[in-house]
């Protein structure tokens, strides 16, 4: 009984083991890949990228100028910013859901 109220008031005192995460945000490790983001202004849809994307989760469009990335399937492994032409596809090390876009 005395070891579990040693521990009790230890754990009261301390601080606490994990982050606080709305008030205090992780910052991105080197090297993090995050996730996808797209820019559709510069993009000219010849879909370079789709064919590229090992894991098949870009679509890419050219009569409705649509670009669709299926956020469960997409691996982050960033193929497709490295093969963009236009440099339309980069990758935001900041973390959120995959696809991001």
């Amino acid at each position: 009984m005395v070891n579990l109220l040693k521990s009790v008031i230890g754990n009261v005192f301390s601080k606490p083991g994990t982050r606080r995460y709305p008030v205090e945000k992780r910052i991105p490790f080197a090297g993090s890949r995050g996730h996808v983001e797209m820019d559709p202004s510069t993009c000219v849809f010849c879909g370079i990228c789709a064919r590229k994307c090992p894991a098949n989760a870009l679509t890419v469009s050219r009569d409705p100028k649509s670009w669709t990335l299926e956020p469960y399937r997409c691996i982050v492994c960033g193929h497709c910013a490295d093969t963009c032409p236009k440099k339309s596809i980069t990758m935001n090390p900041n973390h959120g859901l995959p696809g991001g876009v």
